[in-house]
């Protein structure tokens, strides 16, 4: 089991502590420091059944500033995303082949 963790975000916290609490060993993955590879993240994107653009955090300032009102292909998006890893929702929580993004972070104890 692995989370997608941001130690700063709040609900990333949150989902942390879901598995620590489920007692079940995980890795802990902190994408800002060690930011996803495209590759990484398209295959992530597929295990999460959604668009690229559902995984984006639109809020962010990058986001706003760079790709808002833009039109982009999920490459792009991909693209954006590995360049700048703060656009990542989070927590993102994969376990046997099974992933969700921690939002709330309840949704997590539907994988364990």
């Amino acid at each position: 089991m692995k989370i997608y963790h941001n130690p700063r975000c709040s609900k990333s916290r949150q989902g942390l502590a879901i598995l620590e609490e489920s007692n079940n060993p995980f890795e802990v993955i902190k994408y800002l420091d060690k930011p996803f590879e495209q590759k990484e993240l398209t295959e992530l994107i597929k295990l999460l059944g959604i668009k690229p653009m559902d995984l984006v955090r639109k809020n962010e300032a990058i986001w706003k500033e760079k790709y808002k009102g833009k039109t982009l292909s999920d490459l792009e998006i991909i693209l954006a995303m590995v360049n700048h890893p703060k656009l990542i929702e989070r927590p993102i929580v994969v376990n046997k082949g099974k992933a969700v993004i921690g939002r709330p972070p309840e949704i997590i104890k539907t994988i364990l």
